[in-house]
C-alpha cells in the first residue's frame, strides 16, 4: 500500500464481507441519517452505486471553500461532458455501493484521484449509478488534507487519462 486516500478506500472495500459497502468519513461531516436513505434508494431503485452530492436541491456544504466549490463544479461538468456521468458532485466520497461490483473494477488510484476514477470506471463498466442530496456538516475532527491546486491538477490528468485509455 502507498498509504494514500485512494489506497485506504480500495483496501477497505476489498475487506468488506457484506453485499454493500459505504464510504463514510470519520471527521463528522457526513450525516448518518443520509446513509440509510442512500441505502434505501440503492435497494429500491436497483442502483449499483449511489454518490452523495452537495450540489443537488436540498443539499449543501459547510466545508467547501470557493476554490473547492469551483474546482468541483468544473470536474463534475467535465465528467458529464467526457463520460456522460449523471452525477453532480464527482469529488464527494460519501458513497454506498455493491461491494462485489466495485471490487471487480480493480481501481488503482492511490490518492484523491480515486474520487474521479470510481464513477468513471463504474460508468465504463455499465454499472447503474446516480447521486443523492447530502449536506456536508462542519468537521468535528481532523482537517482537510486536499491541496486544491496540486490535487486538482492530478485529478485533471486522471480525467484525461481515463478518457483516452481503453
Amino acid at each position: 500500500l502507498n498509504k494514500g486516500y485512494g489506497d485506504a478506500l480500495v483496501f477497505g472495500i476489498s475487506k468488506v464481507n457484506t453485499k454493500f459497502f459505504s464510504i463514510f468519513n470519520a471527521d463528522g461531516s457526513f450525516n448518518p441519517k443520509e446513509l440509510f436513505e442512500m441505502n434505501n434508494k440503492l435497494n429500491l431503485e436497483k442502483f449499483d452505486i449511489i454518490f452523495g452530492s452537495r450540489y443537488l436541491k436540498n443539499a449543501g456544504s459547510e466545508d467547501d471553500t470557493i476554490i473547492t466549490f469551483i474546482g468541483n463544479k468544473f470536474f463534475s461538468t467535465l465528467g458529464k461532458i467526457l463520460f456522460k456521468l449523471n452525477i453532480s458532485d464527482i469529488l464527494y466520497t460519501f458513497i454506498v455501493g455493491d461491494t462485489k461490483k466495485v471490487n471487480e473494477m480493480k481501481l488503482k488510484s492511490h490518492d484523491f484521484r480515486f474520487c474521479v476514477e470510481l464513477p468513471i470506471v463504474a460508468k465504463k463498466k455499465g454499472l447503474r449509478i446516480t447521486d443523492f442530496p447530502c449536506y456536508e456538516r462542519p468537521r468535528i475532527a481532523g482537517f482537510k488534507k486536499v491541496n486544491e491546486l496540486r490535487d486538482g491538477f492530478l485529478i485533471l490528468l486522471k480525467l484525461l487519462m481515463l478518457k483516452f485509455s481503453k
